[in-house]
C-alpha cells in the first residue's frame, strides 16, 4: 500500500487474507508494536479482562480482533473490532498489541513469520535509535550533524541559502507567525511547493534542547492528524525546521473570531474534534514512541485546504518507551486555560495532562470562547467552570454557538461538551485515556457523569497566577518556573 493512500484514508489497497474464515476453527494471532485499527466499527467494555474478551470476539463471526481498551497498568478492558481492520501497520516495541482472527490454517505458518519480522525490525530501530542519541550528545560539529540527521531519520537537510531565497531573506511580508521558538514565515521552495519555516531566535526561551526534541519526536511520525516535517537546516548560527504549509492556519484564528467562525459550521466542528484526538491517540499509544505533547492548544491545531486538523509545534513534547506514561518536572511549560491542575502546581505531566488540554479544546471549539479570556460576570466562573454548572443543571447546550444548536446537532453537542467536561476532571485518575475519548466520541454508549473539574474559578484574567481550584482556595506559590509560551 503506498504511502499517500494512507494519508488520505484510502484503503482499497490494503492488505487481503490469503484463506477464508471459518468462524467454528478461527484462532487469534498476537501482533505486537503496532498501530490499532480505526475504532469506528468497534465496541469497548470498560469491566471485561482480556480472557473474556476473547471470548466475546469468539463467539461474534464478524468480530475481527480485540485488544485491552486501557494499556496502563498491565491492561483493562475490552476493546473489539467488528467488520475490516483497517489504518493497521506495524511500528515498534513501543508500539500496542492486538489479538487478530485468523484461520486456523494460516496460525503456526504466521506466528513464525510474525516474529522473525518483529525481531529484525526493533533490532534495526534500537541500533538507528542508539547511534543518534550517542552522536548529537556529543558532537557538535556542523557537518558530522547534518549527516547524523540523515542517516538517523533520512530527513532531508536544506541548505541556508535554500530557505532564504524560498522566503525571500526572511521578509516581514513572509512572516504568518511569533512565538516562544522565534518566527514562523511562509516559504516557496524552488520547485513551487509550499512550506512554514520555522526559525530559532537567538533569544528564544526555547533553546538548543527543545530544537533537537522537536526533531527527534516528530521527524518519524506519520500521521494525517499530525503536522509533516519536511525537513531541517543547521547551518552557521541558525537552526530551522520546514513543515508543510498550512493555508488556514490555526484552529483560533477560526473559532474565536466572529466573522471566521461562521465559515465553521458543526459537521466541520465535529470533524476536527474527532481529528485532534486521533491525532493524540496517535502519539499516546499508537506511534514507535509514547509521545506526551504538553502545549496542545487552539493556537498549535493547524487547519488544511480542507480544515482537516493537525496537531503541530513538538518542541515542549516528551518522548517515552515501554510503559511509561508519563513523569515530574521542574520547569513546566505550556500554556495557562490548557494546562492541568497536577501539572501547573506540582510539575507532575502524563497523557492525562493531554486529555485535560483536549478537553478544554472541545469546549472551546463548541463555544467559541477562550477558556482563559472567559470570565461569568455573576459567579467568576471561567468557560470550564461555567460549562459545568450548566451541565449540572441540565442546561449544557448554552455554552455551545447559538448558531451551531441552531444546525440541529444537538445530540452531538451535547454528548460533545459532555466528553469535554470528562476529560478536565480534576482528578487525572478519573479522567478517561485517549483511546476511551475515541469511543466516546463516535459510539453512543452511555457517558459516566463527569466529578468537577480543576482549574473551576478564574479571578483575574490578566495574571497568571489568578486562578483558584474548585474548592475556591487561592492558587499556591511554589518552586517550579512557569514558561508561558505565546501563540505561534
Amino acid at each position: 500500500m503506498h504511502p499517500d493512500d494512507w494519508n488520505r484514508a484510502d484503503w482499497s489497497s490494503g492488505c487481503v487474507r490469503n484463506h477464508p474464515l471459518n468462524c467454528s476453527e478461527d484462532g487469534f494471532i498476537k501482533y505486537s508494536g503496532v498501530k490499532l485499527p480505526d475504532t469506528r466499527y468497534s465496541w469497548f467494555n470498560e469491566t471485561m479482562t482480556l480472557d473474556e474478551c476473547k471470548i466475546v470476539c469468539l463467539r461474534n463471526c464478524s468480530c475481527m480482533g480485540y485488544t485491552n481498551l486501557d494499556i496502563s497498568n498491565g491492561g483493562s478492558g475490552c476493546l473489539l473490532w467488528i467488520r475490516e481492520l483497517v489504518d493497521l501497520r506495524q511500528l515498534s516495541e513501543s508500539g500496542q498489541d492486538i489479538y487478530i482472527r485468523m484461520a486456523d490454517s494460516e496460525i503456526t505458518v504466521l506466528v513464525v513469520v510474525v516474529v522473525c519480522l518483529v525481531l529484525r525490525r526493533q533490532k534495526k530501530r534500537a541500533e538507528k535509535m542508539r547511534v543518534e542519541k550517542e552522536r548529537l550528545d556529543h558532537n557538535n560539529n556542523k557537518d558530522n550533524r547534518s549527516q547524523i540527521l540523515r542517516e538517523a531519520f533520512e530527513l532531508p537537510l536544506f541548505d541556508l541559502s535554500t530557505i532564504m531565497k524560498a522566503t525571500d531573506n526572511f521578509s516581514l511580508e513572509n512572516k504568518i507567525g511569533t512565538g516562544g521558538f522565534g518566527k514562523v514565515y511562509k516559504g516557496v521552495l524552488e520547485e513551487g511547493q509550499e512550506v512554514a519555516v520555522k526559525r530559532l531566535s537567538e533569544t528564544s526561551r526555547q533553546g538548543n534542547d527543545e530544537f533537537k526534541n522537536e526533531v527527534i519526536c516528530i521527524a518519524e511520525l506519520q500521521h494525517r492528524n499530525l503536522v509533516k516535517l519536511l525537513g531541517c537546516c543547521i547551518e552557521e548560527e541558525e537552526k530551522i525546521l520546514v513543515y508543510e504549509y498550512m493555508p488556514n492556519k490555526s484552529l483560533g484564528l477560526f473559532i474565536f473570531d466572529q466573522t471566521r467562525s461562521t465559515l465553521l459550521d458543526w459537521p466541520k466542528r465535529f470533524n476536527i474534534i474527532n481529528g485532534i484526538v486521533r491525532g493524540l491517540m496517535y502519539l499516546h499509544q499508537d506511534s514507535r514512541l509514547r509521545i506526551i505533547h504538553r502545549d496542545l492548544k487552539a493556537s498549535n491545531v493547524l487547519l488544511d485546504i480542507d480544515m482537516n486538523p493537525k496537531i503541530s509545534d513538538f518542541g515542549m513534547a516528551r518522548s517515552f518507551g515501554g510503559n511509561e506514561t508519563g513523569d515530574n518536572t521542574s520547569r513546566v511549560v505550556g500554556t495557562y486555560g490548557y494546562m492541568s491542575r497536577e501539572y501547573a502546581v506540582d510539575g507532575i505531566f502524563s497523557v492525562k495532562s493531554d486529555v485535560f488540554s483536549f478537553g478544554v479544546l472541545v469546549l472551546e471549539v463548541v463555544s467559541g470562547k477562550k477558556n482563559r479570556r472567559f470570565i461569568h460576570p455573576e459567579y467568576n466562573l471561567n468557560l470550564i467552570g461555567h460549562a459545568w454548572m450548566l451541565h449540572r443543571e441540565g442546561r449544557s447546550l448554552e455554552i455551545a454557538d447559538p448558531a451551531l444548536v441552531e444546525s440541529g446537532y444537538t445530540i452531538e453537542l451535547q454528548r460533545s461538551i459532555h466528553v469535554g467536561l470528562l476529560c478536565v476532571q480534576q482528578s487525572p485518575e478519573d479522567r478517561p485515556n485517549i483511546s476511551s475519548v475515541v469511543l466516546m466520541l463516535t459510539n453512543e454508549s452511555i457517558l459516566p457523569q463527569p466529578k468537577p473539574p480543576g482549574f473551576f474559578t478564574e479571578r483575574n484574567i490578566d495574571d497568571a497566577t489568578g486562578y483558584s481550584w474548585s474548592n475556591h482556595t487561592p492558587s499556591s506559590v511554589n518552586d517550579v518556573t512557569i514558561t508561558l509560551l505565546d501563540a505561534r
